[in-house]
């Protein structure tokens, strides 16, 4: 008999050789039916695999991440298999499970693949996965191995094969498809109940342009028909909302070639909101004690190697200037210059804990093939602040800083986040981090502790900490469910030991302190880039670029259009006339089309009466109202930061 440890602590016996699915079966015939594999002692394995000596077990369902990579694995096979049989001949190199499904390269020698086989294999697929084929576990010699695949003509998997040795080689079968893989996958296909391959698109073999270029199909797959037409259905909402098209369309930003890649360009309806973002940072951390800081855009490199970006970060630093003998790094980051500040004057305990912010201008070098839009990008502009405070101090600082993204999750309309605690990985102390391992252990206890005293929920993730100490990086979902990174909490151990960073305590002995990194707005370029597609562009009124739109019926009007313009400005109103000679049905709809939270009609009746006829953005007309008393109700939306 075999132990199996279940997640709530219970301990059940099953003979040896008991299998994943034979334990959900006894648990429950329902559980059972949804089991797609097991994470046994950590690692995920086939729900199918027998189990022969005494572990720790997890059932792995749809709702389980390393569940939805199993599934999105299978279909890949499924795929594969679909793609045997209608090109006879291919070669197929890898096919993992992404983010959102599948995708799987291929070789199709000098057929080519359209949309119209795209449907075609998905009517196969579907013909496939019913019927019920089981995914089997071959372990295989490796002579085995290569002999199949040399009989093949498989130039692919051999490659993969010759990085591999005898006991860590397996295929897998279903159907008429084998595979070299190490799995896991799927008990069978009748869990794939809905199909859809998305895409095209060429990969170079091994992602090396100097190698062939391959056929890379994907795809997407689910339990049910419902669940993929909901997601077809965000998809086609999030293209509709995506910031590139919102930007360009409500001239927000712009590129230029003769600026470089990845520079963004703030038009005037971008800096409006880049102004409210600051002017809300700078209310909520003056409300916090904190103290603002300017400082420059490049330093010495001899900064930098003090702080440890050089050894560590110099891959995504900018090249150096060399002036007067010496070299000069644009700034990837604003924390060295922020101890300098800490550092030009004593400090005692009585100036603890000692908070300075920054909306800093930073650069950082991301590769070409990586920027995307507003949301990878070589010059950001983050919502930085550094908090050094005393070991003491630490827990009620670092709720106050949980405390503000809570605040601005409220502000924003931002229901559902996480934190991800990133931890070190002790195998890689002196390479990616810095080796202090008892210093690494407290730190991430002191953090660990204060997530779980506040409540907020939170995930841990080993091997993804600063190279000088652990981090939050914040998850948050925008109105139709996409996951963005918002920013980033981290906690720095290494640095005032670096810089020699020390303030005298009670006992007048220097003392140590611990740094926060936190940048609650991330960027203005990753955040306005998140609010163009959470808002679908219809900012709410306090952020939106022109706030109010005057649209007089006629020229003979414009005068009085004009006149009310004048005084909503006068009270800091963000307006515009529209003075073009067009129909007023006209001027709706393309101010519709702006995002322009309130428009103003006027005509005879309203010039007559001082009177202004309302209209929301995607409410229509709301009546009409006196001037002064729309301007009152608007000044408290504004003030009140309402989401409508």
């Amino acid at each position: 008999m075999i132990n199996i440890t279940l997640p709530d602590g219970a301990v059940r016996q099953y003979d040896k050789g008991a299998t994943a699915l034979e334990v959900a079966k006894s648990i429950s015939e329902g559980l059972a039916r949804k089991v797609l594999a097991a994470s046994i002692n950590g690692e995920v394995w086939d729900a199918t695999r027998p189990i022969n000596e005494d572990a720790s077990l997890k059932l792995l369902t749809w709702n389980d991440t390393d569940g939805k990579n199993t599934f999105w694995h299978s279909s890949a096979h499924l795929m594969a298999e679909a793609v045997e049989s209608l090109f006879p001949g291919v070669k197929f190199w890898v096919g993992p499970p992404v983010e959102n499904g599948f995708y799987y390269d291929m070789d199709l020698g000098d057929k080519k693949m359209n949309e119209d086989d795209l449907r075609a294999l998905e009517k196969k697929m579907n013909e496939l996965a019913k019927k019920n084929s089981e995914y089997l576990r071959k372990e295989i010699p490796k002579d085995e191995a290569l002999k199949y695949f040399t009989e093949k003509g498989d130039e692919y998997k051999l490659d993969l094969l010759s990085n591999l040795t005898d006991g860590e080689i397996t295929f897998y079968t279903q159907g008429n498809f084998t595979d070299l893989c190490r799995g896991p996958h799927i008990p069978n296909t009748s869990f794939i109940k809905a199909i859809k391959l998305t895409s095209i698109a060429g990969a170079y073999w091994k992602g090396d342009e100097k190698n062939k270029m391959l056929t890379r199909v994907y795809g997407i797959t689910y339990p049910s028909q419902k669940e993929l037409d909901e997601y077809l259905t965000m998809l086609e909402e999030a293209k509709k909302r995506d910031h590139r098209k919102l930007g360009k369309e409500l001239s927000i930003y712009t590129t230029n070639d003769d600026i470089g890649a990845g520079l963004i360009l703030w038009m005037p309806n971008g800096t409006v909101i880049i102004e409210e973002l600051e002017k809300l940072a700078k209310e909520t951390e003056l409300a916090g004690g904190y103290k603002r800081v300017v400082t420059p855009h490049i330093a010495k490199e001899n900064l930098y190697l003090t702080s440890g970006h050089l050894p560590y970060y110099a891959d995504s630093m900018f090249p150096p200037m060399e002036m007067d003998g010496e070299k000069y790094y644009l700034r990837a980051m604003n924390c060295p210059h922020h101890h300098k500040i800490f550092d030009a004057e004593p400090k005692s305990y009585r100036d603890m804990p000692y908070r300075i912010a920054e909306y800093g201008t930073c650069y950082r070098y991301e590769q070409s093939g990586e920027l995307f839009g507003l949301m990878r990008v070589r010059c950001l502009h983050m919502n930085d602040a550094h908090i050094y405070c005393t070991k003491e101090q630490f827990a009620e600082e670092f709720k106050a800083v949980n405390a503000m993204y809570l605040k601005y999750f409220k502000i924003f309309g931002i229901e559902k986040y996480v934190m991800r605690l990133s931890l070190h990985d002790p195998e890689k102390l002196g390479q990616k981090y810095v080796n202090e391992p008892a210093l690494w252990l407290e730190t991430e206890e002191l953090v660990r502790n204060v997530l779980i005293e506040t409540g907020v929920p939170f995930v841990e993730v080993k091997g993804e900490g600063a190279f000088y100490g652990p981090k939050i990086d914040v998850q948050i979902w925008s109105a139709i469910g996409r996951e963005f990174t918002l920013a980033t909490n981290q906690v720095d151990f290494a640095q005032p030991r670096s810089f020699k960073l020390s303030f005298t305590n009670q006992n007048n002995e220097p003392e140590i302190p611990l740094i926060i990194h936190r940048a609650p707005l991330g960027t203005h370029e990753r955040f306005i880039g998140f609010l163009l597609e959470h808002y679908a562009g219809k900012f709410p009124l306090w952020l939106a670029p022109v706030q109010v739109k005057v649209l007089p019926i006629s020229d003979k009007f414009l005068d009085y259009a004009k006149s009310v313009s004048d005084k909503l400005k006068k009270a800091d109103i963000r307006c515009e006339v529209d003075d073009r000679n067009e129909k007023i049905g006209k001027k709706i709809r393309d101010t519709e089309l702006l995002r322009v939270p309130y428009m103003l009609v006027v005509g005879e009746k309203e010039m007559n009466e001082n009177k202004v006829a309302v209209r929301r953005q995607g409410k229509g007309d709301i009546g009409v109202q006196e001037v002064d008393e729309f301007l009152k109700e608007v000044l408290i939306e504004i003030k009140e930061r309402r989401e409508e």
